[in-house]
């Protein structure tokens, strides 16, 4: 099994992207600091549907749509092309979270509860009167956002956590085949000039 050096990352991520579960799921609050960061890239979504003006619809999703399509690139950046398991898995759990922060802004568009940095409330427009007009599908909508991130953390949490785990099935498996080929019977290796010989002199084999 690889030494400590090797395996403290696959376990600091999991400890890390247990901390985070516990945060949104216990205590139903924003991860610290990294709430910050999902709400860069919710107003960096609005942004490009500003500069990037299809639709105001578009431009209403895109804050939601951008803060958990960022960590979701990331995870297949370092799962595809570096073959960074550790980094992949911490991603996916960091897009489950975001996508629990957008649920709640979702479940929030019927009553606009939630104190916002500034502008409209993006969902209370998407469902509201002049646009979907379904504020009855709010908690539903929710509900499935919230239900899709825990399983991406949950993903990302059991892809660290396999490193080590593998790391043991290999060591299991590679001690169950020295002990089987230990115990295989070792053939005498006969030695030129112990066979008979022929006319020639050469020695044939036995």
């Amino acid at each position: 099994m690889k030494n400590w050096k090797t395996l403290w990352r696959p376990f600091s991520a999991a400890a890390v992207i247990v901390v985070m579960a516990f945060f949104v799921y216990v205590r139903n609050v924003r991860v610290p600091l990294l709430g910050y960061v999902d709400l860069g890239f919710h107003e960096l979504g609005h942004l490009i549907g500003y500069i990037v003006p299809i639709s105001e619809r578009l431009t209403a999703a895109l804050g939601s749509i951008t803060q958990i399509a960022v960590p979701l690139g990331l995870a297949v950046y370092f799962l595809w092309w570096r073959k960074d398991q550790v980094a992949g898995g911490l991603m996916l759990a960091w897009a489950g979270t975001s996508a629990w922060d957008a649920s709640v802004y979702i479940a929030d568009a019927p009553y606009e509860r939630l104190q916002l940095i500034g502008g409209d409330h993006d969902w209370a427009f998407l469902l509201g009167p002049t646009e979907f007009n379904n504020y009855g599908i709010a908690d539903d909508l929710a509900a499935f956002v919230e239900f899709t991130g825990a399983i991406s953390l949950t993903v990302g949490l059991l892809i660290c956590l396999s490193i080590p785990i593998r790391d043991w099935l290999a060591d299991q498996h590679a001690t169950t085949r020295t002990e089987h080929l230990s115990d295989l019977p070792v053939r005498e290796v006969r030695w030129r000039g112990e066979g008979p010989e022929d006319p020639a002199g050469n020695t044939l084999p036995g």
